[in-house]
């Protein structure tokens, strides 16, 4: 074997292993902005539910109120 094509082959694998870490890399990065929005997305839902239960709260107080003044 001629150490031309030895050249030529570790050049192709050089490449093909930089793609394949370059699509990792994006993969990577991908992975972490949707675990990103994830927690984004479940302290929202925390506030919400907060926001809910503050609600249903007032609803019942003001429903206490109201029956108050009916009788």
């Amino acid at each position: 074997m001629r150490q031309e094509d030895t050249m030529a082959k570790k050049s192709r694998l050089t490449r093909v292993a930089m793609k394949i870490g370059g699509v990792m890399g994006k993969a990577d990065r991908k992975a972490h902005q949707i675990v990103r929005a994830g927690k984004l997305a479940k302290e929202e839902l925390a506030d919400i539910s907060k926001q809910v239960d503050a609600l249903k709260r007032q609803l019942q107080t003001t429903t206490k109120r109201l029956r108050r003044a009916l009788s």
